[in-house]
């Protein structure tokens, strides 16, 4: 990225510990989630394999493995703070976003299947939340995108290993996988690293859009819109 040193120079007091800090205080919120919700949940489905991989990321920044720490902590937080925001107990008296819609609805349907829920819940994470979460995370270190991509892609690489365990813990044995059509389907129509690509598009344009309020909240309602009807056809109840 070349510029992300300059994000560094504003924050120079904070160190790898206060950055873990900040990542803690989302790890903590996400273990309550997970003790609260029973385990086929759908969110709790979801949440399980976020936390382990935010965990992971809590002790690679006490570990002092980022170049950037505070950087990568405040992305990482507002990234989970969407989520926390969409589906923690509190969110019940607000209208979620619509990318979180169709799992919160469909969170206890017997015929979806656990991957189905991890998924959905990826999608949403993705399509959505990353790219407000890179203007919010903007905002805070007042830098330009290009400033942050290093950190954007670091998330991405977190989110390969989130993909990768959700696949690890929930996919079915592969003769299931032969046997059911619908799932094997579903798993290839949708692409990580695709959305990752649109993501960023995203965060760039409506960080351009910031001084047109109109357009940005109209672009922002599309998004959300369009990655909610993705979660919908990715929660459709499947034969078992």
């Amino acid at each position: 990225m070349g510029q992300s040193g300059q994000v560094t120079r504003h924050l120079d007091t904070m160190d790898a510990a206060r950055a873990a800090d900040a990542v803690e205080a989302v790890v903590l919120r996400m273990r309550a989630l997970d003790a609260a919700l029973p385990r086929r949940d759908g969110v709790a489905v979801f949440n399980r394999v976020y936390l382990a991989v935010t965990e992971a990321v809590d002790g690679r920044l006490r570990a002092g493995r980022f170049a950037d720490p505070w950087a990568a902590a405040v992305l990482d937080v507002r990234f989970a703070e969407r989520y926390l925001a969409a589906v923690e107990p509190a969110a019940g008296d607000r209208r979620p976003p619509a990318c979180w819609r169709p799992l919160l609805q469909s969170r206890r349907h017997p015929g979806v299947r656990p991957l189905q829920f991890a998924l959905a819940g990826i999608n949403a994470h993705i399509g959505h939340d990353l790219a407000l979460a890179v203007v919010d995370a903007c905002d805070t270190l007042r830098c330009e995108p290009a400033e942050l991509e290093d950190e954007f892609d670091r998330v991405g690489d977190l989110l390969v290993s989130l993909e990768e365990r959700i696949r690890e813990d929930l996919m079915p044995g592969p003769d299931l996988l032969q046997i059911a059509d619908p799932l094997t389907h579903l798993l290839g129509s949708w692409s990580l690293e695709r959305a990752r690509e649109a993501t960023w598009s995203a965060a760039r344009a409506l960080w351009a859009l910031r001084r047109l309020p109109d357009l940005a909240e109209e672009f922002t309602q599309r998004l959300d819109s369009a990655v909610g009807f993705a979660g919908r056809m990715m929660l459709t109840p499947l034969p078992h």
